[in-house]
C-alpha cells in the first residue's frame, strides 16, 4: 500500500462516499440554506402561543422538527464536504455559514423551553394530557422534569450570559495541554532523539526496550509534576462550576446535576464502582501474567503496562479483506441488519482511503433520512478493521434508529452512543477468535480485547470513583490542592493495580494529564457502555438476537436505562458489569492456556 497520501481526484470514486444523495449539487444546497428563512418564520409564528391549544403545541413541536431537520442536513453536506479536503476553502466557507447561522437561529429559538415551562401547572397538564399531543408526552414529561431546576426568566439570563465565563477553567487547561505544553526529548530505541508528544506517547510505552518506557513515562509525569499547582488550580475552578450550577439550580449534587439529563439515578454510578472493585482480582490475576510473560516477575511497573505480548501473525488485510471479515462477524445478528449493512458497502457510504487534506481519524456521521456515512482513513493493520466494525455499529445504530422512529425521537442519548459499535469490536473479535488455530494470532486478539476491557471498565471507573471523590470534596469544604489530588489519586491508583503492579511514585500525578476531568462525569459512561455491550454480545452469540435490534431500533423512545435494559442490560444491577467481568475472566483463561503451557 502507497505511504503517500493522493489527491482526492486521484481515487477511485467507489472507494469515496457519495455525498449527491444528500444534495445532488453545491447549487441545490444554496437553495436549501435560502429556505431556511421561512422555516424559522414558521415557528417563530408560534412564539407566546404554545398555551393557546393543544393543536398550536403540536405545530410548533412540528414546525421546530421541521427546522432543527433542514439545519442538520445542511449542516451534515458542508461538515462532510469539508472533511474530505480541509485545505479546500469554497468547503470551508460552506461549513462556515452554516455554522454561523445555525447558532444564529439557535439563540432565536431559545425561547421555546423557557415558554413552555411558563405555562401554569394546571394548563400544562391539560396540554400533556390532550389526545393530540399523546406522541409529545415523553417530551412533555422531560419538560415537567425540568421544571424543578429551571430559574426566572432573568436568572436564566444571568446564567447564559456567564456560560462562557463558568467554561474558562476547562478552556485553559486545554490551551495549556494541547498548545503549551513540551515534554522533553528522549533516546528512542535506535538511540536517536525524540521529543515526546501526546501522540506518540503511547509508541514509547509500546516500545520493547523497557529503558525507553521508563524514560518516557518519567520525562511526561515529570512535566506535570513541574506544573502540578497550576493544574490542580485549573481543575479545582472546574469542580466549583460544576457544584456551583448544582446549587443555583437545586440538585442535591453535582453528580446528580450531571447524570439528570440521562435520568440516571446515583445508585447505579456507585453500582458501577461497587462491581468493578469486586473484580479486581481479575485485573490483578491478568497484571501477573504480563510480568510472568515480559519476565518481569515481581518487577512490573506502570509503565510496562501497554508493551504488547505478542504481535498479530497477519499484518496487513485488504479492503475487501476487510469487509469481507464484517460482513460474516455480523451475519450473527441475522438477515435483517446483515441485509442493512451490505448497503454500506455497495452504496458508497464509507470514505475510504486517506487523502492529502482529509481530516484524520475515524467516525460515522449523517443526518436523518440519509445514509450514516463513515470517514475511514483506512490502514490495513487489524486496529483498522476493527475501527471499521466499530463505526459500522454507529451507522447501524442510526440507520436502524431513523428507520423505525420518527425525526423527534430517532436521535439516541450519548449514554448509549457507544453500545453498538463496542457490540461489533466485540463480534469481531470473537469471529477472529473462532476462525483461527494459529495460537499467536489468538493471544494477540484476546490480548487487545483484556486490554479493551482493561482500558475502558476498570480504568474509565478509576477515573469516575476519582471523580465522585474530589466533587464530593469539594461540596464538603475541601480545597483540591496538589496534595490533595495527588495523594487521593495514588490512593486509588494502589487499589485498582493492587501489589501485582509497582505503584510508581509519578502515577500520582495521572490526574494533572486526564481531559475528561475537566468535563463533569463523563468517564463513567465509557464502562457502563462497553459492560452493557459485553452483556447484549453475549446474548447475541447465543441466539437471542430480537431485543438487541429492538435497543438499535428505540432511538430516543425511553429512557436510555430503560432501553438499555429491554435490551437484557440492566445498568441498575450488577448484571452487565458482571458480563463484562466474565468475558475477561474467559479471555484470561485462554491467554493463560497459550502463553502459559
Amino acid at each position: 500500500m502507497d505511504n503517500a497520501p493522493k489527491l482526492r481526484k486521484d481515487l477511485n470514486p467507489e472507494d469515496c462516499w457519495d455525498l449527491s444523495v444528500i444534495f445532488k449539487s453545491d447549487k441545490e444546497w444554496e437553495a436549501a440554506f435560502r429556505e431556511l428563512d421561512a422555516f424559522l418564520a414558521d415557528y417563530q409564528s408560534c412564539r407566546g402561543h404554545l398555551g393557546d391549544s393543544p393543536a398550536m403545541l403540536k405545530h410548533a413541536f412540528e414546525v421546530g422538527d421541521a427546522l432543527e431537520l433542514r439545519l442538520e442536513t445542511l449542516y451534515t453536506y458542508a461538515h462532510l464536504n469539508s472533511d474530505e479536503d480541509l485545505a479546500d476553502s469554497k468547503n470551508a466557507g460552506r461549513l462556515d455559514r452554516i455554522s454561523a447561522r445555525y447558532a444564529e437561529i439557535e439563540g432565536e429559538t431559545a425561547w421555546f423551553d423557557p415558554e413552555l415551562m411558563e405555562i401554569p401547572q394546571n394548563r400544562f397538564d391539560e396540554l400533556k394530557n390532550a389526545p393530540e399531543l399523546a406522541f409529545y408526552r415523553r417530551t412533555l414529561d422531560d419538560t415537567e422534569r425540568e421544571r424543578a431546576h429551571t430559574l426566572s426568566e432573568p436568572e436564566e439570563r444571568i446564567l447564559g450570559l456567564s456560560s462562557e465565563v463558568f467554561g474558562t477553567p476547562h478552556q485553559i487547561f486545554s490551551k495549556f495541554n494541547d498548545a503549551d505544553l513540551r515534554f522533553p526529548k528522549i533516546a528512542d530505541i535506535n538511540g536517536n532523539e525524540v521529543e515526546i508528544t501526546h501522540g506518540n506517547y503511547i509508541k514509547f510505552l509500546e516500545s520493547s526496550d523497557r529503558r525507553v518506557r521508563k524514560d518516557a513515562f518519567d520525562a511526561l509525569y515529570g512535566v506535570y509534576k513541574s506544573f502540578s499547582n497550576s493544574v490542580a488550580a485549573m481543575l479545582d475552578g472546574t469542580v466549583k462550576v460544576g457544584v456551583l450550577n448544582a446549587k443555583l439550580r437545586h440538585y442535591p449534587s453535582a453528580r446528580a446535576a450531571s447524570l439528570f439529563s440521562d435520568n440516571v439515578p446515583e445508585s447505579v454510578y456507585d453500582g458501577l464502582i461497587d462491581a468493578v472493585h469486586a473484580g479486581l482480582p481479575l485485573l490483578h490475576r491478568y497484571f501477573r501474567l504480563r510480568a510472568e510473560v515480559l519476565n518481569l516477575d515481581g518487577d512490573l511497573n506502570m509503565f510496562d503496562l501497554a508493551t504488547p505480548l505478542v504481535q498479530p501473525s497477519k499484518a496487513i488485510y485488504s479492503w475487501p479483506e476487510a469487509c469481507n471479515l464484517i460482513r460474516e462477524a455480523m451475519k450473527v445478528y441475522g438477515p435483517e441488519y446483515c441485509g442493512i449493512l451490505e448497503h454500506a458497502f455497495t452504496d458508497r457510504w464509507i470514505d475510504v482511503y486517506e487523502c492529502r487534506g482529509k481530516t484524520s481519524g475515524a467516525y460515522s456521521g449523517g443526518c436523518y433520512g440519509f445514509p450514516p456515512f463513515i470517514l475511514m482513513n483506512f490502514s490495513g493493520t487489524l486496529d483498522s478493521v476493527s475501527t471499521l466494525a466499530h463505526e459500522l455499529g454507529h451507522s447501524m445504530h442510526s440507520y436502524l434508529s431513523d428507520h423505525a422512529q420518527p425525526y423527534h425521537y430517532a436521535g439516541y442519548r450519548i449514554f448509549v452512543a457507544e453500545v453498538a459499535s463496542t457490540i461489533n469490536e466485540l463480534l469481531l473479535n470473537r469471529y477472529l477468535l473462532d476462525h483461527s488455530d494459529d495460537s499467536r494470532f489468538r493471544a494477540y486478539l484476546l490480548t487487545h480485547l483484556l486490554d479493551l476491557i482493561r482500558g475502558t471498565v476498570f480504568r474509565q471507573t478509576q477515573f469516575a470513583e476519582f471523580e465522585r471523590d474530589i466533587y464530593a470534596a469539594s461540596e464538603n469544604g475541601e480545597p483540591l490542592t496538589t496534595d490533595f489530588l495527588s495523594e487521593h489519586y495514588f490512593k486509588l491508583n494502589g487499589i485498582y493495580y493492587g501489589d501485582a503492579v509497582k505503584n510508581n511514585d509519578s502515577i500520582r500525578y495521572e490526574w494533572a494529564r486526564i481531559p475528561h476531568f475537566h468535563y463533569d462525569f463523563y468517564v463513567y459512561k465509557y464502562a457502563t457502555g462497553l459492560s452493557a455491550a459485553a452483556q447484549i454480545s453475549s446474548q447475541i452469540l447465543n441466539g437471542n438476537v430480537e431485543p438487541a435490534l429492538n435497543f438499535l431500533r428505540a432511538g430516543d423512545t425511553k429512557d436510555a436505562l430503560d432501553i438499555l435494559a429491554d435490551a437484557g442490560a440492566d445498568l441498575r444491577t450488577p448484571g452487565p458489569v458482571n458480563a463484562a467481568m466474565d468475558l475477561f475472566e474467559r479471555s484470561l483463561n485462554e491467554l493463560e492456556q497459550i502463553l502459559l503451557p
